[in-house]
């Protein structure tokens, strides 16, 4: 019986996965309106678990569809929310916790540290995406924006907490200390570094296909909506 490498990656990563999804639904806490989901990192968790559904249907021949184009945007994300957590925490651990306090360990380094490496690990070296980066830059466009929307336009106006200076119930405590047109600054500003990462983890996996190639298969090769395609019958 060979052992596969790739089925034993994704099966550990989706199932961790699994794993902290069911606790932030069962013990996330849901005071406030929105509950976990409040949170970007929240977004991106939900976002590695079916994304990593999806490779695994994949390896185990169950689906020929990539989904290149979620994937990668699942990565970024991800990465985002690792440099946004970590920067802003070592300037004023209060300005994205509600004590300055680190939470628990293992949901902390998973949430802001192994979790998103293991997405980035398997875009870059297993599925080897960043192929339609046209479709990458619409779900990344797409999700930002519904967290922006989501956060101004629902959070805002229904959660008393956190409180700032200015406003209250943005889900990040910073975010109440800036007047909208700043907090305008900082979304887009950020939209922006994510697509300079988006075009490195590009370049990096370019450079990957091009020093380890590997035999094409039908699940390389994509038709222009994101399914493999399957080579033609013999006559």
């Amino acid at each position: 019986m060979t052992i596969n490498p790739r089925l034993i990656f994704r099966w550990a990563a989706f199932l961790l996965a699994a794993g902290y999804c069911l606790r932030m639904l069962f013990f996330g806490g849901w005071e406030y309106f929105g509950g976990p989901f409040r949170f970007l990192t929240v977004w991106a968790l939900f976002c590695s678990f079916f994304a990593f559904s999806r490779m695994m249907a994949m390896e185990e021949g169950r689906s020929t569809r990539r989904w290149d184009g979620f994937v990668c945007m699942t990565a970024v994300i991800n990465t985002m929310v690792v440099f946004l957590y970590w920067r802003l925490y070592f300037a004023d651990p209060t300005s994205v916790t509600r004590n300055g306090e680190l939470g628990v360990w293992y949901l902390e380094m998973y949430l802001h540290a192994l979790g998103p490496l293991l997405q980035i690990i398997d875009t870059i070296f297993i599925h080897r995406s960043y192929r339609r980066l046209g479709a990458a830059l619409a779900w990344l466009f797409g999700v930002i924006s519904a967290y922006v929307a989501w956060a101004e336009l629902v959070l805002q106006p229904l959660n008393p907490s956190p409180t700032g200076s200015l406003t209250s119930g943005l889900p990040y405590p910073f975010l109440n200390n800036l007047e909208l047109p700043e907090r305008a600054v900082f979304y887009g500003s950020n939209f922006a570094i994510a697509v300079v990462i988006l075009l490195i983890y590009a370049g990096i996996t370019w450079g990957v296909r091009r020093l380890f190639p590997v035999p094409a298969t039908p699940l390389d090769q994509s038709d222009n909506q994101g399914r493999a395609t399957l080579p033609p019958a013999r006559p």
